[in-house]
């Protein structure tokens, strides 16, 4: 396994999607995950460390795990199967080790508001890492600003209705 952690977000124009960026300790490769505009919400929130009046899905989470006395240890991408990718989560609780499945974007939402690390399996490192140099900090930069000006009514489209 390969320890990553998150770069940051980027929109990707040609599919109208966003893209976290993992990259390992070395910033020498980088794994791209292709994401909603919620997933990379709840992301980008993580990142900031901000607080919300209420608790949203994955700060929910976080507080159930806690709640039940476990921790989360880590999260792991394990593999890709038709361009999707799969991840789960390895909860600790006392010394029984319980896994659970789940979206690469939940788990990584969730690493960041409960400080787990993130893993990639060699599967996944062998087969779809790319060289650190190939993304565009100008992307991420204007990925954030577009997440920062986001309104609810601007996402109708990703949700299948309006127009």
């Amino acid at each position: 396994m390969l320890k990553m952690k998150v770069q940051g977000l980027m929109f990707d124009q040609k599919n109208s999607m966003a893209v976290v960026v993992l990259v390992d300790e070395e910033e020498k490769r980088s794994l791209p995950i292709w994401i909603g505009p919620f997933e990379a919400q709840a992301i980008l929130l993580g990142l900031q460390e901000v607080a919300t009046p209420r608790p949203l899905t994955h700060d929910l989470m976080a507080s159930v795990i806690r709640s039940l006395g476990a921790e989360l240890e880590k999260v792991v991408i394990t593999k890709i199967i038709d361009n999707t990718f799969y991840a789960l989560l390895y909860l600790k609780v006392g010394d029984k080790e319980i896994t659970v499945d789940s979206r690469p974007s939940d788990g990584i939402a969730l690493s960041l508001r409960m400080k787990a690390p993130i893993y990639i399996s060699e599967e996944i490192r062998s087969s779809t890492t790319l060289a650190v140099g190939e993304i565009d900090d100008k992307e991420i930069e204007e990925f954030r600003q577009f997440l920062d000006n986001l309104k609810p009514e601007d996402l109708k489209k990703y949700l299948g209705y309006g127009e």
